[in-house]
């Protein structure tokens, strides 16, 4: 006899629970090695060698491809299948400049709404980085700026604003990881975030949102020009 569908069924929920984890897993396993340059512009990711490599099914892994081509880090075609997208320096640099307004936005609504305890949260973390930055820790301090951006956006409070900024962070993400890695100008960024902390510290809307989209600003130009950037 069929269930009543007014009952929830407790195995299908956690049958239903353990597929969409695993679909997650996967996502974040392909887009990692998307941004860390493991998967190419232009390569293609072969369902079946990855489904043996990863030990999952085509289904989830279909799934996170799709996951993944909403994000537009990967593009998927009926005749060459799943690719990893090629982004031209001007596609990055309309996207960068839609971000750099939201994390403007973000930071003056952050001065407005975030209590003291979550600037005292943030100031810890840009502590953090700047001691990453002065042992020349690369990795971490790239992990600790962009948790920085995130948590700026995140105390917004604006769910719109930042499910917009972590699609857009997650398309970006690639290309600020490159080449956060060759940067010859850290010292200047690091500076720029000096002086928005400050601002936010203040509680200075208009120079929180001021300094954080210079920083972006700079940072797009610098690419759009063929420089590093962090």
């Amino acid at each position: 006899m069929a269930l009543d569908s007014g009952v929830s069924n407790p195995m299908e929920e956690a049958v239903q629970s353990s597929h969409a984890g695993l679909v997650e897993k996967v996502a974040n396993y392909l887009r990692e090695h998307i941004v860390m340059d493991h998967f190419q512009p232009g390569q293609r990711l072969p369902e079946r060698t990855l489904a043996v490599e990863l030990q999952v099914s085509r289904t989830p892994l279909r799934e996170a491809l799709k996951i993944l081509a909403t994000e537009g880090l990967v593009v998927v075609s009926p005749h060459r299948g799943a690719v990893v997208a090629e982004v031209s320096p001007t596609d990055i640099k309309e996207k960068a400049y839609v971000l750099s307004v939201l994390e403007q936005a973000a930071a003056e609504l952050t001065c407005l709404n975030a209590s003291d305890d979550d600037i005292a949260e943030l100031q810890a973390l840009h502590y953090e980085m700047k001691a990453c930055f002065l042992r020349r820790d690369r990795q971490s301090y790239f992990r600790l700026n962009q948790e920085i951006h995130n948590r700026i956006v995140a105390l917004s409070g604006n769910s719109a604003l930042i499910d917009m900024h972590t699609n857009l962070s997650r398309q970006l993400y690639r290309v600020r990881y490159l080449s956060n890695q060759k940067n010859e100008k850290w010292a200047t960024a690091m500076e720029e975030h000096e002086a928005i902390m400050a601002a936010l510290e203040a509680r200075d809307p208009e120079r929180a949102g001021r300094e954080l989209r210079n920083h972006l600003g700079k940072t797009w130009v610098k690419y759009a020009n063929g420089e590093s950037v962090v």
